[in-house]
């Protein structure tokens, strides 16, 4: 049975608020448990030799595929918000997409070799993209505009997200070093089916408007957007069977696709509206860029700061080498502890806390300068960089973020013309796509014995891309129109 609005008002059986937050709850952090405990040693297990477990892939093809892949969760996320909105409900693509999670994870872990890693990957890009487009909209929809613990629920929420992101790759890390690649696998298959379980059993509570198609595609149009998706993939299949579309250029050309969509929203959108309305899109371009320009760095942690952690990194805790995969649990220990300090920063700062513009130029000059961190330990040999140095240096990463991903969120909806609130939040998301491939082709660039150029480089021109922002804050602020 569906809870009312009033019921929801009502319901505080869950740390103070409504108790179908804790099906929720539950569902994001054991698919942030699965979806992290595997990209914690995917791309080990690329470039691994066989004789270590892995595939022998190329360290610059490995990285690339991860980054393609991580890009492509993101662009995934538009698939599953237009099929929310269009066909299913967000409540049924949240179910269907957990649901291919799992599949995707038992695919890593039974089938072998190249094809384990294909199947795997489409399908957990596919729905952990539907997932991360609908989670979100349903927490919404247990509270009323005006419910005070609708902040505090987020808050909550964004902590399971974070739980599953902190014990993920300590187990599945555990078990690859102790039992092989594919029981670390088996696992995340085993912590998306939990979550499956639970949410199964708790979604008849969520709301009502939560199973609701807010624009239905009319049925006559079921034949046209069919013949649409059998068209893409027969193209995209027969271009991967004639070498169009390879390992080696793969994330170019998510990095192309999604850079065509993107500017396809922003032309639609801007062609659409007028007025303030059409300033503050306007107003959201640099921010699009610049974003793209930080998650292209802070998404190295799963390509360059993965092979730095394998190769260079002192990994050595009391006489025993901890796993690869342990390092991605560092970052989300810093966004719990820190993330509700930087609520109450902005709550208690109020109208005088820095603009959007300028608190996304200062978050991309802080990635860059996490960079430049890594300089002082280019001579330090192999497996020699002190621990603490790497937490330092994802300490400046975590508070660039909490700088820049929230306040991005927040900025594309506070910007979105009303007809596009949910387009203007898939471009943002959009944003972070191509951030994410571009991370997995920089990592081409990265040599473990030749640093320098590398992070001095690159991190250079992050700071530089942040203090172009900074000093023209002001003029984009006034193009946001009252936005702050």
């Amino acid at each position: 049975m569906s809870a009312t609005d009033k019921d929801l008002a009502r319901d505080t059986g869950f740390f103070g608020q409504p108790r179908p937050l804790a099906t929720l709850f539950g569902v994001e952090t054991w698919e942030r448990f699965s979806f992290y405990g595997m990209q914690g040693i995917l791309l080990i297990y690329l470039y691994y030799s066989a004789a270590e477990g892995g595939l022998g892939l190329d360290q610059t093809v490995a990285a690339g595929i991860v980054g393609a892949y991580g890009g492509g969760v993101y662009l995934a996320t538009v698939l599953g918000a237009w099929v929310a909105d269009r066909l299913l409900s967000s409540e049924r693509v949240l179910f269907v997409s957990a649901a291919v999670v799992m599949v995707g994870h038992i695919a890593l872990a039974l089938l072998p070799g190249f094809a384990g890693v294909a199947v795997g990957l489409i399908c957990i890009a596919l729905g952990s993209g539907g997932l991360k487009a609908t989670a979100t909209s349903i927490v919404g929809t247990l509270y009323s505009a005006d419910d005070p613990r609708r902040d505090a629920g987020f808050s909550l929420y964004y902590l399971g997200i974070n739980l599953g992101a902190f014990f993920g790759p300590l187990l599945t890390g555990l078990l690859q070093t102790t039992l092989g690649f594919h029981f670390g696998f088996g696992l995340a298959a085993v912590g998306m089916a939990a979550g499956l379980v639970q949410y199964s059993f708790g979604r008849k509570r969520l709301p009502d408007v939560a199973r609701r198609i807010p624009n239905p595609l009319p049925r006559q149009r079921y034949p046209l957007v069919i013949g649409i998706a059998v068209g893409v993939v027969v193209i995209v299949t027969a271009a991967v069977l004639v070498g169009l579309v390879n390992a080696e250029n793969l994330g170019l050309i998510v990095i192309a696709v999604t850079a065509l969509a993107a500017i396809a929203y922003f032309v639609v959108i801007l062609s659409s509206v007028t007025g303030d309305e059409r300033s503050r899109v306007v107003a959201f371009i640099p921010l699009f860029l610049v974003s793209a320009a930080f998650w292209s760095i802070y998404q190295q942690q799963f390509t360059v700061i993965t092979i730095y952690s394998d190769e260079r990194l002192d990994r050595n805790l009391f006489g025993w080498d901890f796993p690869v995969s342990w390092v991605q649990s560092i970052n989300p220990i810093f966004i719990i502890v820190l993330s509700g300090v930087f609520a109450a920063l902005w709550t208690r700062l109020g109208t005088r806390q820095p603009s959007t513009p300028l608190k996304f130029g200062l978050g991309t000059i802080g990635v860059g300068l996490g960079f430049l961190l890594f300089l002082p330990f280019v001579s330090t040999g192999e497996n020699g960089t002190p621990l603490l140095a790497l937490v330092l240096i994802l300490l400046v990463f975590t508070v660039s973020e909490l700088l820049l991903s929230p306040v991005g969120l927040s900025a594309s909806t506070k910007l979105a013309p009303e007809r596009f609130r949910t387009q203007m939040v898939a471009l943002f998301f959009l944003s972070i796509a191509i951030g994410t491939a571009a991370s997995g082709q920089l990592a081409a660039l990265y040599d473990p014995s030749n640093e320098v150029p590398y992070f001095g480089v690159i991190g250079a021109i992050a700071i530089a891309i942040g203090a172009v922002l900074v000093v023209f804050a002001r003029p984009v602020l006034r193009l946001m129109r009252g936005v702050r």
